[in-house]
């Protein structure tokens, strides 16, 4: 009986054993950590580190108004359900004793690879520039019996980081979106654009000597209503076709630029006074992309 008994709980132990979580680890070795600099452009800065087996960790910064940054985890094997990956910096094995730093805690969605913001994204950046190494932590949604970490290995990393800091120092400091809809102003009784409106087209052709990707463009031709209907409407065409030469002259094909006058139609502001005939004498364009 006692022999049963100790058979028994030898038995329970080993399976209290078999149902330990195992650690999964990816990482790449010294030998092959690679840090890529794949973005560098005015519109786009994006650094990129594989990890082996597991895919890839990816900072970006994009052209704007306000200062961004996002980290993004892109997973071969894409969560098949939901839950939270701790982010923990690890120290390097030559720093024995000190505890890995809690970073953040990175939403996993069935199905998305996993991001995090602007702060939680730079501290990881600092952390890798220091010689840590950034580590995600998740229970395995393909197997119950594994947890997993995905590190970033700090090797090679400093060279990357610096042109990538360049990089985000030159970024424009607006967006397509930002420029997407635009309105020009114009001079009295002419096709000259204000210096405001001037400075506003030299902004869009820095940006479209990086984005090769505009579908269309619709212009279109205002005025106040000084001088006759049919002057005004002739008026309207030119100045919108003067922008459609930039818009060629910039690279884009004519079949993608669409020009209407509408002469003093359409009136944003009475013509009562000089600021608002100001208003009225105006070129209208809109861009879009795919």
């Amino acid at each position: 009986m006692r022999s049963l008994l100790l058979t028994f709980a030898a038995t329970l132990l080993s399976f209290a054993v078999l149902a330990q979580p195992q650690l999964r680890q990816y990482s790449a070795a010294i030998e092959e950590s690679v840090w890529q600099l794949n973005r560098d452009t005015p519109l786009e800065c994006q650094l990129q580190h594989e990890i082996p087996h597991f895919g890839r960790a990816v900072f970006r910064s994009v052209a704007g108004k306000a200062l961004n940054m996002d980290f993004e985890l892109q997973m071969l094997r894409l969560p098949d359900g939901y839950d939270l990956a701790e982010v923990l910096s690890v120290p390097p094995a030559w720093r024995p004793g000190e505890p890995a730093k809690a970073v953040a805690n990175m939403q996993l969605l069935k199905q998305y690879n996993g991001d995090l913001p602007k702060k939680a994204a730079w501290t990881l950046l600092t952390e890798l520039e220091q010689g840590f190494s950034p580590t995600f932590y998740f229970s395995d949604w393909h197997s119950p019996y594994d947890k997993v970490a995905a590190a970033m290995n700090p090797v090679q990393f400093l060279k990357q980081y610096q042109q990538f800091n360049r990089c985000i120092s030159a970024l424009l400091p607006y967006s397509f979106d930002d420029i997407a809809f635009t309105v020009l102003s114009y001079e009295t009784g002419g096709d000259q654009l204000t210096r405001e409106s001037q400075r506003r087209l030299a902004q869009i052709a820095e940006y479209l000597k990086y984005d090769q990707d505009i579908e269309y463009v619709e212009i279109q031709g205002y005025t106040d209503s000084y001088g006759g209907r049919w002057m005004n409407e002739q008026l309207s065409v030119k100045r919108a076709e003067k922008v459609k030469s930039f818009f060629v002259a910039a690279g884009l094909s004519e079949n993608k630029v669409q020009v209407e006058g509408f002469g003093e139609r359409r009136h944003v502001a009475p013509n009562d006074t000089a600021l608002e005939r100001k208003k009225n004498r105006r070129v209208v364009l809109q861009m879009t992309k795919p």
